[in-house]
């Protein structure tokens, strides 16, 4: 699916445009998708543990840039950019085993040629921030197609 110009899409609509990459793979679920920020969540399984079968921080990592780089496509015109990571950082701040993951993203500072998320990565279970990140996307000019 290619996204429209000024892309500002319903839940149902963002699903099916991030449905056919990692997210997909990783039981990764869009759960609130607005202007202010989105919710994203995922299981934890034998996909996104480490050898010694706790959650694998790499994938807090991974559920922070998709949630950032998703909501950076919102209200932007995807004929002519695309949000394209330049940083992320995340501390670790508690670990888990099983159940689920929930990451909130919103909104630091939105300018002309840059997008700034945090994001907070939460265990739904037990409600414990795993998880702080920040996220830097660049709204990267697409060239016209000759």
């Amino acid at each position: 699916m290619n996204a429209p110009a000024n892309f500002t899409p319903d839940l149902a609509t963002i699903r099916q445009f991030a449905s056919k990459n990692a997210s997909t793979y990783l039981g990764i679920e869009i759960t609130r998708y607005d202007a202010d920020g989105m919710v994203l969540t995922m299981p934890i399984s034998e996909k996104t543990r480490q050898p010694l079968g706790l959650f694998h921080g790499g994938m807090n990592l991974v559920l922070a840039e998709s949630a950032a780089s998703m909501h950076a496509c919102w209200g932007l015109d995807l004929t002519k950019f695309m949000p394209v990571g330049i940083e992320i950082n995340g501390s670790h701040l508690s670990a888990a085993r099983d159940g689920n993951v929930r990451a909130t993203t919103r909104v630091l500072r939105r300018g002309r040629s840059i997008i700034v998320h945090e994001v907070e990565i939460h265990h739904v279970e037990t409600g414990a921030l795993m998880c702080v990140s920040r996220v830097t996307n660049f709204f990267k000019p697409i060239a016209p197609q000759s």
